[in-house]
């Protein structure tokens, strides 16, 4: 016996889906409301002038969407779930948090002005809180059929949008029943406060043309997501301009009222259009029940999609047997319900208004990007060029700078604010996004400046390749390696494995992914690495000439100081291999004898031989740059015979003041009855760090170099032997 399942869910078409509600949001309150106001002060030209703007800017941000959206497949969440996979999700979180409140708000504002415009006809004085409860109802009216069937609140949008039409038609009947009359051509300002003027009365009606975006917000209930937002989206935007263009014509050429009567900030349609209370206050209803209904589906599902991505509570994203966030839109409800307890809300409506906004600049700047980018997966079917989503991003912002810098202000705050702590949660996602593709870009275009640059001195830093066996014993050279270079040059962490990549295969990815989890928890930024060579000594050489990308290659390698000879040899012979490629080379000791409290101190031992000098004097500098070292005391100290050691105090004593690096130095002899390197650890036993260079031992002579440094080192803390191998890398001057 077969079992039926639930039903699918409804999935809706172009027209229903994304054509109505974002028309009959655009044609809203505003429309009925304040159109008149506008041609009364500014005249029909400024009227003509003020619509072409701001839907010019509506209809550049819809292009946006629509391209954004053509090049991905859409999913729950209308504009959250574009900006989201574009941007990232800490971005989409801060554009999308504040977007479900604001939908969820928008729920409240419209049924408080639906509730007032039908109480006005309440014959007798209307009992507390009157105004409360019918607003209270009718949301919890709207919620309750937006929960049970997107379907339902959708289609019931049809017969309001002929009561819109019909109070539209109304008008014009209504103008061309009487006389008509030249229009006003200048602009008077007859009821706009002193000192406002055009730019006042545009930021004033501007959020006339801001509901296209509500389609989008039904991104997951379409049957084809990509082909119904662009067409339904850009349609409704071109429909509502139209209307926009023909109204205000109809209101500078009427008799029926006066230019000083239509600059009133009140309902003036009632007086021109034919039967007004009957055909054009339905209109208004029906245009504050649609706006509502489009608050309330969308809403929903933009907490739907947070709660999908991990940035809501994962019940609210649970949906019904018909596919109907039914919790979500109850949770909205039960916030907008909750928020007619507020009162007036002419404050919150400012900063709602500002965050609606916000959303598109943020579109307009995701396809700018995206497009400037050029990533190889962003081919949309629509294709807008950057220039015209970076008009649009800035026409934008500059009127969200018109209607209030305060409330401007405090939008960007708070998305900033959400965006930071999202960022600290460090969220994971599984999709791309535009980022990637941005700072690649970044770093072609510096690779490519850097190049002509070569290897100035004046600004050689380390770029640093540490070879490692196990990282977890061995971060604290990735440490040292990340104090050298201040967080600014690139350390790579690698690990050799040794085998044959035609007959095996090692798991180099997680391997890869394992080290780098590790330099993250340890608080390193540095780059894993993992190679299979066939032999150690042979492969590091290898890796360390092919390290690195254009003309930003790592100029220094580093090793750990081996407790076996025979490491020791090998790290000898692949410091001579690479310094004939220009490489220099740090081996280190660690050995850490710092206490807190105690003045740190850092011995470098000068010889002046091979430049080895100039290196271990720069790190010991670049170190000293750290916070963890910055009140160390460097001192330069050198062994020397009686006839040399005026000449090297005098030497030394002239190069740190030339060389602008603050160390103290000492020049001594060294005593008959002890050897050099009695006196060297002597000297620098207490010291937490000494710098030491190495010679470059002859072939053949290795093993009793190493047998040398194993003696030289044994006496001292933690020690850094370098090995300049570049005539100018590093290069005091």
């Amino acid at each position: 016996m077969q079992i039926d399942g639930p039903p699918p869910a409804e999935k809706f078409g172009t027209f229903l889906g994304v054509f109505t509600p974002s028309v009959l949001t655009i044609l809203g309150l505003i429309m009925y409301l304040r159109f008149g106001w506008v041609v009364g002060n500014v005249g029909l030209p400024g009227s003509l002038l003020i619509v072409l703007l701001a839907s010019g800017i509506t209809y550049i941000t819809s292009l946006s969407a629509s391209a954004v959206a053509t090049n991905m497949t859409v999913g729950v969440g209308g504009p959250y779930y574009l900006i989201s996979r574009s941007l990232g999700l800490e971005l989409g979180g801060a554009i999308g948090i504040p977007l479900f409140f604001c939908r969820t708000l928008s729920i409240t504002f419209y049924s408080f002005g639906l509730a007032e415009s039908i109480l006005a006809f309440w014959p007798t004085a209307m009992p507390p809180h009157t105004l409360e409860l019918v607003t209270a109802g009718i949301i919890l009216l709207i919620t309750s059929v937006s929960g049970r069937s997107a379907g339902i609140a959708l289609k019931l949008q049809l017969p309001i949008m002929a009561l819109v039409g019909a109070s539209i038609l109304a008008l014009a009947v209504g103008v061309f029943s009487a006389p008509l009359q030249t229009p006003e051509w200048e602009p008077v300002y007859r009821t706009t406060p002193d000192g406002a003027g055009f730019w006042y009365v545009f930021a004033v009606f501007f959020p006339a043309v801001t509901g296209w975006a509500v389609g989008i917000g039904m991104s997951g209930d379409l049957k084809e997501p990509r082909y119904s937002i662009p067409r339904g989206t850009i349609w409704a935007v071109i429909t509502g301009t139209i209307i926009y263009l023909l109204i205000p014509i109809l209101l500078a050429i009427t008799t029926k009222v006066s230019p000083e009567q239509l600059a009133e900030p009140r309902m003036i349609w009632l007086d021109i259009a034919v039967l007004g209370t009957w055909l054009v206050l339905p209109g208004l209803w029906g245009a504050l029940l649609s706006s509502a209904f489009g608050s309330v589906l969308g809403g929903p599902r933009v907490l739907q999609a947070l709660a999908n991505d991990g940035l809501a509570p994962k019940f609210t994203a649970r949906v019904s047997k018909t596919g109907q966030p039914t919790i979500a839109t109850w949770i909205s409800g039960a916030i907008a319900v909750a928020a007619v307890g507020l009162g007036s809300l002419e404050t919150v409506a400012e900063l709602v208004t500002m965050l609606f906004l916000t959303l598109y600049v943020v579109v307009n700047f995701s396809a700018a990007v995206e497009k400037l980018v050029g990533d190889p997966s962003y081919r949309p079917t629509i294709n807008v060029p950057a220039w015209l989503s970076i008009i649009g991003a800035i026409a934008t912002i500059a009127v969200m700078f018109l209607i209030s810098p305060q409330a401007c202000i405090a939008a960007v705050t708070l998305e900033l604010a959400l965006y930071l702590y999202l960022r600290r949660r460090a969220l994971k996602q599984s999709w791309g996004d535009v980022r990637g593709g941005l700072w690649l870009t970044i770093v072609r275009f510096a690779l490519v400046r850097l190049r002509s640059h070569g290897d100035d001195p004046r600004n050689w830093r380390p770029h640093i390749l540490v070879f490692v066996g196990q990282l977890d014993k061995n971060i604290g050279l990735v440490r040292l390696a990340n104090w050298f270079n201040q967080d600014r040059g690139v350390v790579t962490v690698c690990r050799l494995l040794t085998g044959d990549l035609t007959r095996e295969k090692p798991d180099v990815v997680t391997m890869r992914e394992e080290m780098q989890d590790t330099l993250t928890v340890a608080g390193q930024v540095a780059f894993a690495e993992v190679d299979v060579v066939s032999d150690w000594e042979s492969g590091a050489i290898q890796v360390t000439q092919a390290n690195g990308i254009a003309g930003l290659q790592s100029n220094t390698v580093m090793f750990g100081w081996s407790e076996e000879h025979e490491g020791r040899v090998r790290q000898l012979r692949v410091m001579r291999a690479v310094a004939h490629v220009g490489k220099s080379t740090i081996i280190v000791r660690l050995k850490w004898a710092y206490e807190p409290g105690q003045k740190k101190r850092i011995d470098v031992w000068w010889r002046g031989k091979q430049r080895n000098g100039d290196m271990m004097l720069l790190l010991a500098h670049l170190l000293k740059l750290n916070q963890e070292w910055h009140d160390a005391v460097v001192l330069v100290r050198s062994i020397v015979t009686e006839q040399e050691r005026e000449a090297t105090a005098r030497s030394l004593a002239a190069l740190m003041p030339e060389v602008r690096i603050q160390a103290e130095t000492e020049v001594m002899l060294k005593p008959p009855d002890k050897s050099v390197v009695e006196v060297m650890h002597e000297k620098s036993r207490d010291a937490d760090i000494v710098f030491l260079g190495l010679a470059e031992p002859e072939i053949g002579e290795e093993e009793a170099y190493a047998e040398g440094l194993a003696t030289l080192v044994e006496g001292f803390n933690t020690t850094i032997l370098v090995r300049n191998a570049h005539a100018f890398a590093g290069e005091l001057i």
